[in-house]
């Protein structure tokens, strides 16, 4: 499922920038208006511009969606048991240090460290 859904977010991804290419900027309608030859077009004067932006508005959405559920099956793969799971650090776990015995002949053993 995740798979799919990777796929489907690639796909949407290149929409949206091939969507926002085509379209024409603000400055572009003052050409159209004055005879730009926009109005013998195949959406008409003002249609390829609502449809653009229709489209751009609907893939934008799929985007967004396949973005939440990308951070959902991300969360379910890494999800921690408890918040001390998050933010614990974990102990090395050592082993008690046995005590020197007492007396004159403590520092005579093997293994200690000569003064």
């Amino acid at each position: 499922m995740e798979t799919l859904v990777w796929v489907v977010h690639v796909v949407v991804a290149l929409a949206v920038i091939a969507l926002v290419l085509l379209q024409h900027g603000k400055g572009a309608d003052m050409g159209a208006a004055f005879g730009g030859g926009s109005a013998g077009s195949l959406f008409g004067a003002s249609g390829s511009a609502n449809f653009l932006s229709r489209s751009t508005a609907v893939v934008a959405t799929l985007f967004f969606l396949t973005s939440l559920g990308l951070a959902y099956f991300g969360l379910q793969q890494h999800k921690p048991a408890s918040v001390l799971d998050r933010t614990a650090v974990p102990v090395p776990a050592t082993q008690p240090v046995p005590a020197a015995p007492a007396g004159e002949n403590a520092g005579s053993k093997a293994g200690a460290i000569p003064q």
